[in-house]
C-alpha cells in the first residue's frame, strides 16, 4: 500500500482489480494487515471537544477545556513501529494496571506538500481507516508530570484497519470537519460509548494545515483524529463518572469498535511482558 501511495498508483490499482474479479479473493478468506503497516509517521490530534472535557475533569470536576485548545489542532507523534492489523491481538504495556482504548479515524495522507493551505488540504488525503489507540493512563499519567509525553504510556500498540477507503466513498456524508456516521465501542459485547464523526471540531483540512506547517508531510503519514466523545474511552468516562465507574481493559476483553461505513474491528486483550527495571536518575549531577 505505501508503494501505491508514493507511486501514485492507488487508483489504477483498484481499478485493476475490479476489471479482473477473477484474480482477486474473498475478503473473508485472507488475512487482513493495517492498511498501512510501515507508516513513515503517526500524528495523533485532539479534536473532539467532549472528549477534552471529560478526561479534563480527571484533574477535577470543575475542569473545563483548556482555552489553547480552541486555538489550533494539538498533536503528538506517536510510534510507527508499534502498529497491528485488525486480527491481531493487543498486549498490555509492560506494568500497566490502568489500560485503555481510544475509538479515532484517521486520515493517510498520499502526497508530499509542505505549508499546505486548509483550502488545498483535502487532496492530500488518500483515505481514511478506524485507528485504536491503546492507552497505559498509569503510565501516560506518570511520565507526563515531566512535562513531557505522552510517551511509553503510548507506544506499545495502535491498530489500523480494517481497510482504507478513500474519500469519494463517503462523499454522501461529508459535513464541514469530516463525515454524519456513527462511531462506537463495545467491550465484551456492552455498549460502552457512541458519537458522530461529524463531531469534529477540527477538519481533516486544519489538521493536516497545521502539521505541515514549516515541515513535510509524505505519503503513508497516518494522521489521527483524536477520541471521539461519548465513551470513546474509559478516561474520559473515569473523569465524568470516577476512576471506580469502569474497569480498566485486562487480559481476555474483546473489544470491538464500529465506524459506518468503515467497518469493525475486533481485538482481543493479551497479557504483556513484565517490564526491565531501569534504575533511578543519579542526583547532584
Amino acid at each position: 500500500m505505501l508503494g501505491l501511495l508514493r507511486d501514485g498508483t492507488l487508483r489504477a490499482a483498484g481499478e485493476q482489480a475490479l476489471a479482473a474479479p477473477a484474480a482477486t479473493r474473498a475478503v473473508g478468506d485472507l488475512r487482513l494487515r493495517a492498511p498501512i503497516p510501515d507508516p513513515p509517521a503517526v500524528r495523533d490530534f485532539m479534536t473532539f471537544e467532549r472528549h477534552v472535557e471529560g478526561v479534563s475533569r480527571l484533574g477535577g470536576t470543575d475542569a473545563t477545556v483548556p482555552e489553547r485548545w480552541y486555538e489550533a489542532p494539538a498533536f503528538y507523534f506517536t510510534n510507527p513501529y508499534a502498529i497491528l492489523g485488525p486480527a491481531d491481538d493487543v498486549p498490555v504495556p509492560p506494568g500497566s494496571r490502568m489500560f485503555d482504548l481510544e475509538l479515532e479515524v484517521a486520515a493517510v495522507i498520499g502526497r508530499t506538500g509542505r505549508d499546505i493551505h486548509p483550502d488545498d488540504a483535502d487532496a492530500y488525503i488518500a483515505g481514511y481507516t478506524i485507528l485504536v489507540d491503546w492507552s497505559a493512563r498509569d503510565v501516560q499519567f506518570a511520565e507526563m508530570q515531566v512535562r513531557l509525553g505522552p510517551t511509553k504510556g503510548k507506544d506499545t500498540a495502535t491498530t489500523l484497519g480494517p481497510v482504507l477507503v478513500t474519500p469519494d466513498e463517503l462523499q454522501p456524508w461529508r459535513t464541514d470537519t469530516s463525515f454524519d456516521l456513527t462511531m462506537t465501542v463495545d467491550i465484551n459485547g456492552e455498549r460502552l460509548g457512541q458519537d458522530r464523526w461529524s463531531s469534529m471540531a477540527f477538519s481533516y483540512a486544519d489538521m493536516i494545515a497545521y502539521a505541515s506547517r514549516g515541515t513535510e508531510i509524505r505519503p503513508g503519514d497516518v494522521l489521527g483524529s483524536g477520541t471521539c466523545g461519548g465513551g470513546g474511552c474509559l478516561a474520559e468516562l473515569w473523569g465524568r463518572e470516577g476512576l471506580n465507574a469502569h474497569r480498566p481493559l485486562q487480559p481476555g476483553d474483546v473489544v470491538t469498535v464500529t465506524v459506518e461505513q468503515l467497518g469493525t474491528l475486533t481485538t482481543r486483550v493479551v497479557p504483556g511482558v513484565e517490564p526491565i527495571p531501569v534504575p533511578p536518575a543519579r542526583r547532584g549531577r
